[in-house]
Formats: structure tokens, sequence, C-alpha cells
């Protein structure tokens, strides 16, 4: 994520180069001329000289390529103004020089290149531990769900097992029930047959004894569910633990997630969270966030919820954020809500 912080200006005059070293990465977005012209006849072109990523030739060199391109053209009277959309890499070497003799003003503006969890957030949301309920949060799930609802496969794998008992009960009720239309007892009434009893007996005895067994699964099920999950530590002393397994296909690098999280530091202090609205989407694993969730988010399933913590080596160290001191371990509850 990228937001503008603040207005950049240059003036570059004829051989006079202008070299921009930037803290921070630069926009340039618009070129003029002045108000004081030395021709106000003549063309002045904007050059633009930087390092190349690829050496020209194969081998590599001590010392950077560099390449020249020409970014405008401005001509008193026709053309004294031009709208760019240029970046200048923070920490990246620029040169900037006329050719031709006016004078040249560009304008832009720097670029903070935020961390993911250091975007802004509405501190209302911040009251109360209740408002980052992540069982509350609806899912974007972006891949293919089809095969996933076993409850029709389940009501068919039921009907194969208990089908044909049933089956068999009904059809002794019916041979019970003519059976017992030639048997009268006295006052008229039908009697059932004693081989109808005993097979009722035996149906009702089979049925408890598959109800008490379902129970039993069930409690396990249940009991199994409840279980915490075990702590796992990763590479580079990055801890996870799973409080809820979602299902599907689990991510890895190079996927794009969509995430819900919560921040805290160490304290119980939340410093960011995203609980509602548009889910925070980045690519794994491509050093889009910090250390830390580029190797902890891998291998989590949609649906799922978990723990993280992180020490300062793969969060932010020595630097720190905003509302968050250096050397700090975080901790973040995320949820992952679809992926492609």
């Amino acid at each position: 994520m990228s937001f503008e912080v603040g207005v950049w200006s240059s003036i570059v005059a004829e051989k006079t180069p202008v070299t921009v070293d930037a803290p921070a990465a630069v926009r340039i977005t618009n070129v003029s001329l002045g108000d004081v012209l030395a021709d106000p006849s003549a063309r002045t072109s904007l050059k633009l000289t930087y390092k190349t990523l690829i050496p020209e030739d194969e081998s590599e060199a001590e010392e950077p390529a560099t390449s020249s391109t020409f970014i405008c053209a401005l001509t008193p009277g026709k053309i004294e103004q031009v709208t760019l959309n240029i970046v200048l890499e923070e920490k990246e070497e620029y040169i900037l020089e006329v050719v031709g003799p006016n004078t040249l003003h560009l304008t832009g503006n720097y670029i903070d290149y935020r961390p993911m969890d250091n975007a802004p957030f509405d501190d209302s949301d911040m009251g109360s531990e209740d408002a980052y309920d992540l069982q509350d949060v609806s899912s974007d799930v972006e891949f293919d769900a089809d095969g996933l609802d076993d409850e029709g496969r389940f009501e068919e794998i039921d009907e194969a097992v208990h089908g044909s008992a049933k089956k068999r009960a009904r059809e002794s009720d019916a041979g019970a029930e003519k059976q017992s239309k030639k048997q009268k007892a006295e006052g008229g009434k039908a009697v059932k047959p004693e081989t109808a009893v005993a097979e009722d007996k035996k149906e009702k005895k089979k049925d408890k004894k598959e109800k008490k067994k379902d129970s039993a699964e069930k409690a396990d099920g249940d009991k199994a569910e409840k279980k915490p999950a075990a702590e796992r530590e990763l590479t580079g002393g990055v801890k996870i633990k799973d409080t809820k397994v979602g299902s599907g296909p689990a991510v890895k690098k190079g996927n794009t997630v969509s995430m819900r999280y919560i921040g805290k530091l160490q304290n119980g202090k939340v410093f960011d969270s995203n609980t509602k609205g548009k889910p925070f989407s980045f690519h794994l694993g491509k050093g889009e966030v910090i250390k830390g969730w580029d190797e902890g988010i891998v291998g989590m399933q949609v649906g799922g919820e978990r723990m993280l913590t992180i020490p300062p080596a793969m969060a932010y160290g020595k630097r720190g954020q905003e509302g968050i001191p250096a050397n700090s371990t975080l901790i973040f509850e995320v949820k992952l809500t679809g992926f492609k």
C-alpha cells in the first residue's frame, strides 16, 4: 500500500544537473517552464539518467550501468507544461538535466510504502476486545468450493447403512398387518402374531444400539474439536497455533491471499486491525508484508484462524513503527477469508 505524504519539487537549469537521492520514493507529476525564459522561442527537453537493473553486457561490472532517456520537451507558446506519473525509487540515484536554454520546474510528491499491519485504521474499534471477534467475520472464498458440501453425501451414506433395516421393518409390519386381519381376539380386535412382535423387539433393540453408537461418536468428535491445537515454531522463531482449521486446499507462497487480522503487543495493546470492510490482500512470500507473515500464513485453509507470535527479527526489529516500539514481539490473530 502507498500513500502520498508530502510535496516534492525541484528546479533544473541549463548546465546544472540535479541529483535525486531522496530518503523516500518520489513521484514526478508535472514539469513546466518558469516565469522567466532565457529564450522564448527555443525548445527545452528534460533528460533522466538512471542505473539499469541489468548490465548491458552479461559480465558482472564493478560499477552499475546507467541509461538515459528524455521525459518531455517544452516549447514556449506551444507546450509549456506536461503531466507525468514517473516514480523515482528511494535510495536510488537519478540525475535530471535540461537540454536547451530554459529552466524547468518539477513538481510531485513523496510516497510512503506503508507496511500492511501499519495501515490506517479506525480508533473507534479499539474500545473492546468484543469488536474483534473473528467468528463474526464473513469469508470471501475465492476458489471453487464445489465438493466441500458433504451434507448430501452423508445423507446418502446414512440411507445406505440404515435403509435396508428400515425397509425390512416396514415389510414385517405389512406382513404382520395382513396376519392380524385374520386373527381376532375377543371383542373382534386384531391380535399381532408372535413372529411380528419378536421382529419389532429386534428392530427396536438394533435402533437403540445404533443411536447409542452415534451419540458416542458425536461426543468423541466434539471432544476432539475442543482439544487445543499444539503450538509450532517455524524458521526464524515465528510461532504459530491453529485455533480453528479451515477447509479446502492450503495456501502456499505465490498465492494472493485475503486476510482479517488483529495486531497486538505483548502487553495486549491493539496497534492495528482489519475486522470489517474489505479484507487485506497481498501476494504471499513476495516481501510485501513482514517476514513473520510471509512464513506464518503458509499452510492455512479458507475459514481457518491462526495465532502468530512474531519475534522482532521477523517483524520491525530495531526500527519499530508508529505505535510499535523497537524490538517488539508482535502477536497477530489472523483469519484466511480467501485466496487465488
